[in-house]
């Protein structure tokens, strides 16, 4: 039995779920509602074990996995997938049957990524391509939806290219999303230019790019900004120099082009809210770095 329509169930009300929250979402007052099957309350995921096959199933596949954000098994990511451990103990113990059934079975999962504490990105439809008994784990890869809207199949890709495409994504979102949740906090979830606090408008913004030598997702490396500065600062139209000082592009400080724009520029020579442990607050070289391309983009001078 593979429990298509149980699959079904949770992958279209999980579908809902995140349009409401976005790609993370609480356990609390958000996963831990569970999905409707048949009249009946079916949870999405297992908070205190990575595996998980729900009651209403017929068949012995596991439903959905997840990760923890402090994982204490050694997953990892790969080009085709991301390495899921076994449940420790006795490979033949019902979460690890649940695991490797779907192998056997090739059915889709919900991988669920937790990015902090109490928060989680699903990921579906995975499914586990290859099962490995020696090494005690599995190889889980991103498959598709496809088809019409109202009648979408999930599916495993058999383009190789494409499978390492949809791995990319999921590895940078998730990434972006743990980083996030150790940088936002550390400012008190608020932006460090205008001291919003409307967490739904925050980003973590990298100071030195991640794909650069000095790019690690460390919270000195971040700076928590909302929407607009953070976008603003990606473009080079607001910089933050080493004295934790904002500036302001000479093109926008010059421009008139209405309220929004004047708020931008009212924090022309701001200095930032950084946060009160010494170990969290802007690096002062990443700064300088990062300064010396904003001053490079207005001809030498902010």
């Amino acid at each position: 039995m593979r429990d298509e329509d149980v699959r079904a169930s949770c992958f279209g009300q999980l579908a809902i779920l995140c349009a409401e929250f976005g790609e993370d979402v609480p356990y609390k007052n958000g996963l831990e509602r569970g999905f409707t099957f048949r009249g009946r309350r079916v949870p999405y995921l297992s908070y205190h074990k990575g595996i998980y096959r729900a009651a209403v199933q017929r068949g012995p596949a596991a439903l959905s996995i997840n990760t923890s954000y402090r994982s204490p098994y050694e997953d990892e990511e790969t080009d085709e997938g991301f390495l899921y451990a076994y449940r420790a103990g006795d490979v033949g113990q019902p979460d690890n049957r649940a695991l490797r059934a779907a192998f056997d079975l090739q059915v889709p999962l919900v991988y669920f990524v937790g990015t902090r504490p109490g928060w989680y990105q699903p990921h579906f439809p995975c499914f586990v391509i290859r099962d490995d008994l020696a090494e005690r784990r599995v190889l889980v890869t991103k498959g598709a939806m496809v088809g019409p809207v109202d009648e979408q199949e999930p599916t495993l890709l058999e383009d190789p290219i494409e499978r390492r495409y949809l791995v990319r994504e999921v590895r940078v979102r998730v990434h972006q999303a743990r980083f996030r949740g150790r940088v936002v906090p550390a400012y008190t979830s608020q932006c460090a230019i205008c001291r919003l606090k409307e967490v739904r408008l925050l980003d973590a913004a990298h100071i030195v790019g991640d794909l650069q030598a000095r790019g690690e997702a460390a919270v000195s490396n971040g700076l928590s900004l909302c929407t607009i500065h953070h976008r603003a600062f990606d473009q080079n139209l607001v910089g933050v120099s080493p004295e934790y000082k904002v500036r302001v592009s000479r093109r926008l400080l010059e421009d008139e082009d209405g309220p929004m724009l004047d708020l931008l520029k009212g924090f022309h020579e701001a200095t930032i809210h950084v946060p009160r442990r010494a170990a969290w607050r802007p690096d002062r070289e990443r700064l300088d770095e990062r300064f010396e391309r904003f001053l490079a983009r207005q001809g030498g001078g902010a």
